[in-house]
């Protein structure tokens, strides 16, 4: 616990503020309904809320995930509470008992007589769906639910990986939801009384003569109520400055022009694009978002910088996974055709990039998930060219899985160098490397199983990737499933 606060402390203090940012927000608005004097009568047909009560940074995803918790769990709280607020301003309008709550719900609506109303429902044949289809606080609610609805559940993993731009497209529609939320309170469906009418007749004090209210000897009169400005913004304001004032951040550093110096076409259909941008500059394992604007106008993806901060371009690796990364691997391949723009935002920063404070670092990644320990190896290697002496890292332990064997060749002549390069320093045991194989193609399994086995087949393999990739074969290990023997 001392170190996650110690490693972590500004990602806590931002979440701290955060929190109490809210909480003191709700509490204020709490407070506000359930002491006020002008909501007296607001709450004669709500109730108390207490008592309802008692009968509930560098990590952004992480936080934007934790943000879209918090909304949903309060929007179903806030839905809940409206339906039973409904239900007693139904009740208390089809009352006909002469309390308190029914001659307030009772109360006219139109304006233009003087009336002056505290229930929303004003008929008594009127359905909550009426009201809440009618009113800009219910279909402005309606409209947000909507668009939470189907931001959640296109944002799920599956959807997410399956059908991006299904995920992308609809979780903009946070726009209409911010929208919604801003004028949600215009209605002013919840009302309390005006300070005239406190003034001229306590609710503390009239509030047990209500059947004298029409009688003109009566010293205390028909109370006025008013609907209370709308207070959201409070709750937005920052979120969307932040927010327009980093889209215009982004927007500018995207217009800046990229020069694309080198494209590799590597096993796996993997692509390699090599890059230079005026004032780039980058730390290992960080980041950038990328869009190519002949595939899509809107789409931003991020991809883990390969290069190290020593070389003058910087590098990504793109594998095909999914529509967007089909296209733009199909686009390079074409010969004859100009090369794509790309656009570029960033870099942004990781975990990684503290590295190098470390006497040993483990490094385990799986397929393309490697990326961001090329660009640790690679500053590793030119940092011991230059003889580095701020260098702590003593020792490194890279575990690196892949399903094919043409996924090595990817960062093959990297893990050579460093290995040579360990060896003329003296420092065999500085870098600890084990290349794991999961799988392969499904004819050469069958041929391994009748014609050597499984274990013959792994000595064979390893073999095979020694003079294929020159890497050492007693590093190379492979596993193998049941259903392929």
């Amino acid at each position: 616990m001392g170190n996650c606060m110690v490693n972590h402390w500004f990602s806590v203090l931002f979440l701290a503020v955060w929190l109490g940012l809210n909480i003191f927000l709700f509490v204020d608005a709490f407070l506000k309904y359930e002491k006020a004097d002008r909501y007296y009568y607001t709450r004669k047909i709500l109730g108390l809320c207490s008592r309802t009560l008692r009968k509930q940074l560098d990590h952004n995803l992480t936080f934007h995930k934790l943000v879209a918790y918090m909304i949903c769990l309060h929007t179903a709280i806030h839905i809940i509470a409206h339906l039973f607020n409904f239900d007693r301003y139904s009740r208390s309008r089809q009352a006909t008992d002469g309390s308190l709550a029914s001659i307030l719900s009772s109360l006219s609506h139109d304006e233009k007589k003087g009336g002056s109303w505290l229930n929303p429902i004003q008929f008594r044949n009127t359905t909550v769906e009426y009201v809440t289809f009618t009113s800009i606080a219910g279909l402005t609610g309606v409209i947000m639910t909507i668009a939470l609805i189907l931001m959640v559940t296109s944002a799920t993993e599956f959807i997410r990986r399956s059908y991006f731009e299904v995920f992308w497209y609809t979780h903009h529609l946070f726009i209409f939801y911010i929208l919604g939320l801003g004028i949600h309170g215009i209605g002013g469906i919840v009302r309390g009384q005006t300070e005239e009418s406190i003034n001229e007749g306590h609710p503390h004090k009239c509030a047990e003569y209500f059947e004298m209210w029409d009688d003109h000897d009566c010293h205390c009169r028909l109370p006025e109520f008013e609907g209370q400005p709308p207070e959201s913004w409070k709750w937005i304001l920052a979120p969307v400055i932040l927010y327009i004032c980093e889209r215009i951040l982004r927007f500018y550093r995207s217009q800046q022009k990229v020069v694309i110096t080198k494209v590799v076409m590597h096993p796996s259909k993997v692509l390699e694009l090599q890059m230079n941008k005026r004032g780039f500059s980058m730390e290992v394992g960080q980041y950038i978002f990328v869009n190519c604007p002949s595939i899509s106008l809107l789409e931003w993806h991020p991809f883990t910088l390969t290069s190290a901060p020593e070389e003058d371009f910087f590098s990504i690796h793109i594998r095909a996974a999914g529509d967007w990364t089909e296209n733009l691997i199909r686009a390079f391949e074409q010969q004859y055709s100009p090369i794509p723009r790309i656009e570029v935002d960033g870099p942004f920063g990781t975990a990684s990039e503290d590295v190098f404070q470390y006497e040993v670092a483990v490094l385990v990644g799986a397929g393309i998930g490697v990326t961001p320990f090329a660009s640790i190896l690679k500053s590793i290697w030119y940092k011991f060219q230059c003889a580095d002496h701020n260098l702590k890292t003593k020792k490194i332990y890279f575990y690196w899985i892949c399903r094919e064997t043409g996924a090595f060749s990817w960062f093959n002549d990297l893990l050579t160098s460093l290995e040579q390069e360990m060896e003329k320093l003296g420092k065999v045991g500085f870098l600890n490397y084990r290349l794991f194989l999961t799988g392969w193609d499904s004819n050469i399994s069958v041929v391994g199983v009748f014609l050597c086995g499984p274990r013959t087949l792994a000595k064979s393999l390893r073999k095979c990737c020694h003079r294929y990739s020159s890497l050492d074969p007693r590093k190379v290990q492979f596993y193998f499933n049941k259903e392929n023997f």
